[in-house]
């Protein structure tokens, strides 16, 4: 009597979750813009010569550019000399950066 009432909850739930996992939520709506990017970035611009965009400045820093003082020859020597490096081949250091 137990396990018949068990099956036939068990089975109510199951029969109620997917009524309800019928429509997708929130509604699947495609999105449609208004403007185009160019005019977006014409905004931004505009807000930025009047100071009028809402962020702090000191929140996105401007990263100066770094200028390698050494060339492509030198880096390839030192990593030569280099007693964990010597043995490898360079193209395979080039193949794995990052794995």
């Amino acid at each position: 009597m137990n396990i018949s009432k068990i099956v036939v909850a068990a089975a109510l739930v199951a029969a109620a979750g997917s009524a309800l996992a019928d429509a997708a939520y929130p509604p699947e709506v495609p999105f449609v813009s208004s403007k185009t990017r160019a005019e977006v970035v014409a905004e931004l611009q505009q807000a930025s010569d009047q100071g009028s965009l809402n962020y702090a400045a000191s929140a996105y820093p401007v990263l100066q550019p770094v200028a390698s003082t050494k060339t492509r020859a030198e880096v390839k020597a030192e990593l030569k000399t280099d007693p964990v490096v010597a043995n490898r081949d360079l193209d395979e250091l080039r193949d794995n950066v990052g794995h």
